[in-house]
């Protein structure tokens, strides 16, 4: 099936919030697809800084590869999704530059801990659930069946893959019988029995 990706990028200038941001220390800097075309006018501003590029909710990438060249992030965006995996991946100081808010922060020590118990938990529901459910999606970028069939051989329960393009969290209430979901799709895709399969040591 051919698709067409059609870029949706955001209208609202940076430079606002950009020039609020001090920040001491090589920044590398990264975004979502949104603020990518003005990623060369923050490297103006921010003269100490390098371009990581961007980032998607299940690929980091581009912020690893820069990881050793930078003493911090910065994250040109709105939300903590994307910036709490950086800190947690790279452990370095991640900053939030938000151009809707025009606020500046950043991810605290806090916020990682809760994020990594929350993680913990499910892993442990993981650990005493006796039926696993394995959602696959088939849209472009999110089909993962090859790893899908490596974590049913892994976890040696008994599982069942799940596959639709479309993942609704209300349609796997109608399979109480299973415990535990382990989710190989968009890592967006959170509940309180739902995994995502990357968390799984």
């Amino acid at each position: 099936m051919k698709t067409l990706f059609i870029p949706a990028y955001s209208k609202i200038n940076i430079s606002k919030v950009i020039k609020k941001v001090k920040i001491h220390g090589k920044i590398g800097l990264i975004t979502t697809i949104q603020f990518l075309p003005q990623l060369k006018q923050a490297k103006q501003l921010l003269k100490n800084s390098v371009i990581g590029g961007q980032i998607t909710g299940c690929n980091i990438n581009n912020a690893l590869k820069i990881k050793n060249k930078v003493n911090s992030f910065l994250y040109i965006g709105s939300g903590i999704f994307h910036p709490i995996e950086i800190a947690i991946e790279t452990k370095k100081k991640v900053y939030i530059a938000n151009p809707i808010t025009n606020e500046v922060s950043q991810i605290t020590k806090e916020q990682i801990e809760k994020y990594e118990k929350q993680r913990k938990g499910s892993y442990l529901k993981l650990l005493s659930a006796e039926k696993i459910g394995i959602i696959i999606s088939t849209k472009p970028g999110q089909y993962n069946l090859k790893n899908a069939l490596k974590i049913k051989n892994k976890v040696k329960k008994p599982s069942y893959l799940f596959i639709s393009n479309t993942i609704n969290l209300q349609e796997l209430e109608n399979f109480p019988q299973i415990d535990c979901w382990i989710n190989t799709s968009c890592p967006r895709i959170e509940g309180k029995n739902i995994i995502n399969y990357k968390e799984i040591p």
